[in-house]
Parts: structure tokens; sequence; C-alpha cells
């Protein structure tokens, strides 16, 4: 089966407005992540390249996705620099999320025909991001901020960006403000999946959340259409 392309993989991600983030110390147990994400309804899933052992646990997790799990995209996340990126894009990574902006990663992943979606703060950087490339940015830290307000505020002159909050609370109620202020998509993790519960492999469980998380995105988005 092709590897989905570029375009596809930002239609997932903005369609189902959602892309579940996990690490893993071992293969399995991210397998048993991104099979339970898929289960739930999770087209684009993330794996954070974080600990001394990721990269090799999301060498063997591409592998797995790309036989097991044909329809789902999977990307890795904390990448900071180009050489890793291209690690991970060989690797098998079909997008690449950054914690901060960085040219040489946009450069990359733009000649490897690769989503970026790059970790900005301020209006400056995400023009900086979208003029090289970046269909879709990542709100980061979204802690830092008042959260949907500032999506809210920054969109108002600049309505054609697409901004992702990331690591937000996983409540129905905090969900319905990022969608209402206009995220285009939101980013969730820890909040969504702690740590007991990636440890217990419980499939069953990660795909109930993750199903809950995407039927409040869908709700908050048919509210607002009316």
């Amino acid at each position: 089966m092709p590897a989905p392309d570029r375009l596809s993989i930002l239609n997932a991600i903005l369609e189902d407005g959602a892309v579940p983030t996990f690490t893993a110390g071992d293969p399995e147990t991210a397998f048993d992540m991104a099979a339970g994400c898929a289960a739930g309804g999770a087209r684009a899933i993330e794996f954070t390249n974080r600990g001394d052992g990721a990269y090799g646990t999301f060498v063997e997790l591409a592998r797995r996705v790309r036989d097991e799990l044909p329809g789902v995209v999977l990307g890795a996340g904390t990448i900071i620099d180009a050489p890793t990126a291209a690690l991970f894009i060989a690797a098998g990574a079909r997008f690449v999320v950054g914690q901060s902006f960085r040219e040489e990663v946009a450069r990359l992943c733009n000649r490897r025909r690769v989503v970026y979606i790059p970790g900005c703060g301020t209006a400056t950087e995400i023009a900086a991001a979208e003029e090289l490339g970046c269909e879709i940015v990542k709100l980061f830290p979204a802690a830092a901020y008042d959260g949907p307000a500032f999506v809210r505020n920054f969109l108002a002159p600049s309505p054609g960006s697409r901004v992702m909050p990331t690591n937000v609370l996983a409540t129905e109620e905090a969900t319905r403000a990022w969608v209402a202020a206009g995220a285009a998509a939101l980013g969730v993790g820890g909040h969504l999946y702690p740590a007991d519960l990636v440890a217990s492999r419980d499939r069953s469980a990660i795909a109930e959340r993750t199903a809950r998380f995407l039927g409040w995105i869908r709700a908050a988005r048919a509210d607002l259409a009316g």
C-alpha cells in the first residue's frame, strides 16, 4: 500500500481535529497505544521522541503500524533539528512535530514532502513558519497563554492560519473552548493517556478515551455549524 501523501495527511489531521500523542519505553507498549488510538477512531498519531531508547522504539513501531495499521498515519514529535528529522523520516515518520520552529527542519520536510508542524508562540513565529510552507502550527507552550483567547485574537486578523494547541486538558469543557476559539486541531497527550494507562497496555481503555475525545470535537464543531 503506498504511503499517504502530504495533502491527505493534512486533511486527516484537520478533519479529525485531533492528534493523540504518546511516548513509551518499548515497542510493544508503543504499538498497544497506537492500536488503541486507531481503534478509537484516530487517523493521525504522534510518538514523542523522549528518552534514550525512543528512536529504536519508533523504528519498530513504524514498521508495525505500516504492516498492521494501514489506515493510521504515524508522526514523530519533539524533533528539534534537521538530522533528527531525517532519521525519523527515514524510519517512517509521515509528519514531524517540534516544540520550536526551525527553518532547517522546514526546508528538509518540504524537500521530502513531509508535513512539518512546528511549535510557535508568537504571531511573528507563526508567520515565519507559514512562509516556509507549514500549513499547521503548534501553539507551544499553550499553558503559557490565555489559551483559547490567544487563538481567537490571533485568528481575527489571520483567519487563514491553522493553529493546533497541544497538551490540552482532556475535558469536554476545555475541548469546546478551544474549538469555539477556532483551533484547527488539538494535540492531546498525558492528560488523556496518563502514565498508568500507558503502562497497562489496555487497548480497549485507550480506544474508549480516544473515541470520547474525538466525539467532543465533533459535537463542538456541530454546535458551531448550527
